[in-house]
């Protein structure tokens, strides 16, 4: 059993990090923003699903292979690279009509699920964050190590689905109020879609 103190300090650091900007949280505030507090809380449950794939990658000793095999990491880093872009494209052709609900590429409930978990796992960095983060705060005296990966796994996962969720909620009040302004719709969209080419780039060029 992992000790109080050691999930105590686990969940800070996990707060921690979840808090700070990075790819994940910067997405679900700009499909918030854009449409809803419920896409952005679709969203979070997919990037959520993503870390338990990361997760179990770490405890099977997968991620490992991203750390060490250049080829594996570069082509898993291109894929999410090019989803990136693919979503920045959509986000400077969306339209005001489309933010409101009455454009026809509306997504459903699976595809704003399926769009987090594809975002979380084509990140090799989440991989190889976690073979590093995780193990600091396993005990081979404590029992098994896969299990309690996993373990902490749950709780770091716990801890973002907290933290995005309340972003996506309250990123949802700017949606409210884009939905009153077209001219707002259309800045939202271009500022989502730097923001978009701006992680593929940084995904792209990351080792």
């Amino acid at each position: 059993m992992i000790p109080l103190v050691t999930v105590a300090l686990f969940l800070t650091a996990s707060i921690a990090l979840a808090l700070a900007p990075g790819p994940d949280n910067l997405f679900v505030l700009t499909q918030s923003a854009l449409y809803g507090r419920k896409t952005g809380l679709l969203v979070t449950l997919g990037l959520c699903t993503g870390l338990l794939v990361h997760t179990a990658a770490v405890s099977l000793g997968v991620a490992a292979v991203f750390q060490t095999s250049r080829l594996a990491f570069n082509g898993l880093k291109i894929v999410g690279a090019l989803y990136l872009l693919y979503l920045a494209l959509q986000a400077f052709r969306a339209s005001s009509r489309q933010l409101n609900g009455g454009g026809e590429t509306q997504l459903t409930t699976r595809e704003l699920y399926g769009r987090g978990i594809i975002m979380n796992v084509s990140n090799p960095k989440v991989a190889i964050f976690f073979l590093a983060f995780l193990p600091q705060f396993t005990d081979p005296t404590r029992g098994s190590i896969t299990l309690q990966m996993l373990s902490l796994g749950a709780l770091f996962m716990a801890a973002t689905l907290v933290v995005f969720g309340t972003v996506a909620w309250f990123a949802g009040y700017i949606g409210d109020w884009l939905k009153g302004s077209a001219r707002a719709q259309s800045v939202m969209n271009r500022i989502a879609g730097a923001i978009f080419v701006a992680l593929a780039l940084r995904l792209a060029v990351s080792r």
